[in-house]
């Protein structure tokens, strides 16, 4: 199969160097500035040791592919889907919230787009070089996307990535948004890692309530979505694991927070349910931003 890569940061870039390593074409879209320096093979360092494969860069996609994956931050989701010249077969956004599916069923037509969701901590570390650090690569895909990429998900378990299908689509984009939105932003709004933030009771009460509201609005907006199983999964992963946001708002770089937030507040006036701690989590935030 020929797969595409919108998007080549972190996640886009871990999938790409996965799927160039099991022998599929690649191609990974880039900005053109920096298209002539772009390396042949792209390179993912994991904790079970490194993978590496050619890809080819292009500056905007041309030709049709069989799947395209999309990887961008929600902020650049526009500019990114201007640069996409041809039809693909499939569809894949691995974007974090619920908004984008819209935006991209407009785009690209609804039956071609097949939401899917990953869990991972990873990194950009430079053009075609990424690095994993979570010890879990978790992607789950919409069944109706099963026939045709249900091959290639059972191979990339030999990347170590465990993929599974979800038949209910708002359960699939709910679940990894009820989980990485509250952890993202008590992570931000308190500048700790997840191993401090447990240990602060007072932190840890708010990450606890911003579950429970996400999943609150999460289920009335139709996805079943169990906040005691988020917190189990919490629970167990590793004490030093620090979010996205949270890295980016610390360097200064623009932040996913409508994304990650806008769609529980909008869902707490839809529903009539108190989302408090998420309003303040995000107040908390924009301080943060202004103080800059």
């Amino acid at each position: 199969m020929k797969h595409a890569i919108l998007g080549a940061g972190a996640v886009g870039g871990l999938i790409g160097t996965a799927l160039a390593s099991l022998g599929e074409e690649v191609i990974v879209v880039v900005r053109p500035e920096t298209l002539a320096g772009y390396p042949e093979s792209l390179l993912l360092e994991r904790p079970q040791g490194p993978i590496s494969a050619p890809a080819r860069a292009v500056a905007a996609l041309a030709e049709p592919v069989d799947v395209l994956w999309i990887g961008t931050k929600h902020y650049n989701l526009q500019p990114a889907i201007a640069e996409v010249h041809s039809l693909s077969t499939c569809v894949v956004p691995l974007l974090n919230g619920v908004d984008h599916m819209q935006v991209l069923r407009a785009h690209f037509g609804r039956d071609r787009v097949v939401p899917a969701s990953i869990a991972v901590e990873a990194e950009r570390t430079a053009p075609g070089r990424f690095l994993q650090r979570s010890l879990f690569v978790r992607l789950t895909i919409a069944s109706a996307g099963e026939p045709l990429l249900g091959a290639i998900a059972r191979r990339l378990g030999d990347c170590d990535i465990t993929c599974r299908f979800e038949p209910n689509e708002q359960t699939l984009l709910w679940n990894k948004l009820c989980f990485l939105g509250p952890l993202a932003l008590t992570t931000s709004a308190s500048g700790m890692n997840k191993g401090e933030l447990f240990a602060d009771a007072g932190w840890k009460n708010k990450l606890i309530t911003a579950i429970a509201e996400f999943c609150d609005v999460a289920n009335a907006s139709g996805a079943e979505v169990d906040p005691s199983y988020l917190l189990a999964f919490l629970n167990g992963l590793q004490i030093t694991i620090r979010t996205s946001m949270q890295k980016d708002l610390a360097a200064g770089h623009e932040i996913e927070l409508e994304a990650l937030s806008g769609p529980v507040i909008r869902g707490g006036e839809r529903y009539g349910i108190d989302v408090s701690a998420t309003k303040g989590l995000v107040e908390d935030i924009k301080k943060k931003i202004a103080e800059r």
